[in-house]
């Protein structure tokens, strides 16, 4: 569990840093770029960009590595750290001391980590269900996600960055449950590596990350980090936790006490995640960045 718990850590450290990097370059693209495949294509040419996503995608590997001893509910709270050491990272650069409002988002985050874990005391994760069920669970998170984004097209930038933010989420947990169930099948199966080129989950996960990467780098071309960030930190563990539980079978423990301690753990979680989101640390993204033409003020 240690091991577990460190791997899932660093992978959170790793995502937390990367995230910042793409938020930096993406902020300054034009707004008429969003939801459009032509912003990633302008991104690739930005070398901050790209050292962030080779950030994430090293968070991403750990965060795998973690899956292959961990059951997803398990994992899922750790990666929702990232937050922390975004803020954390911020704070360095800009030499300014953490404030009350930090260390409470820091606390809740960490305390709503600890606390679902050991109320839910998530166990027994095998291999995924029929294929029927995967899909049914994984079309109903797009069709939620899709919502979202139709949702968002129709409001004020704020809110299309958090709304865009947050189905981007919902992706990185279907791709955490689809790396999860990848992982298992092939151990169940006594298979290697290569066998990945046979089972759909990994082409699925490849269709996944794709989509969740556009969604989120249109959330932070629309806002700055400490409005587009928290949403996706926030959907990722929770939508993660719950395919979970449908896709893999995982458990957790179910009598009153329990369920009061893991609601109450999620709760504390995003209310962390809300308040770290809003740290001044985050906004200092937005200070300085130069606008391509044709971008309209915010």
């Amino acid at each position: 569990m240690i091991v577990t718990v460190l791997l899932g850590l660093a992978a959170a450290c790793l995502l937390g840093l990367g995230f910042v990097a793409q938020q930096h370059a993406a902020y300054t693209e034009p707004l008429g770029e969003m939801l459009h495949l032509h912003l990633l294509l302008d991104l690739v040419r930005k070398p901050l960009w790209l050292c962030g996503v080779a950030t994430m995608v090293g968070g991403q590997v750990l965060g795998a590595l973690a899956l292959r001893r961990a059951d997803v509910a398990q994992v899922e709270p750790l990666l929702a750290t990232n937050l922390i050491f975004a803020l954390a990272v911020a704070a360095a650069v800009y030499r300014e001391r953490l404030g009350r409002c930090e260390w409470l988002g820091a606390v809740l985050v960490s305390g709503g980590v600890a606390m679902f874990l050991l109320a839910g005391q998530p166990h027994d994760g095998g291999v995924p269900g029929p294929v029927s069920v995967v899909w049914v669970a994984i079309l109903a998170t797009l069709m939620v996600a899709a919502v979202l984004v139709l949702v968002a097209v129709r409001v004020t930038l704020p809110t299309k960055a958090m709304l865009l933010a947050a189905s981007a989420g919902m992706l990185y947990g279907i791709q955490d449950v689809l790396t999860r169930a990848s992982l298992v099948t092939l151990e169940q199966a006594g298979r290697g590596p290569g066998a990945l080129l046979t089972i759909w989950q990994p082409y699925t996960l490849l269709v996944i990350a794709v989509l969740g990467i556009l969604l989120n780098q249109s959330a932070f071309d629309a806002a700055p980090l400490r409005i587009s960030l928290p949403a996706t930190t926030a959907a990722e563990p929770v939508i993660g936790i719950m395919l979970g539980v449908v896709i893999l079978g995982e458990r957790l423990r179910a009598d009153p006490p329990a369920l009061a301690g893991e609601v109450a753990g999620l709760i504390a979680l995003v209310a962390g995640i809300v308040i770290l989101g809003r740290s001044p640390y985050l906004a200092k993204s937005e200070q300085g960045a130069q606008r391509r033409p044709g971008r309209r003020r915010r």
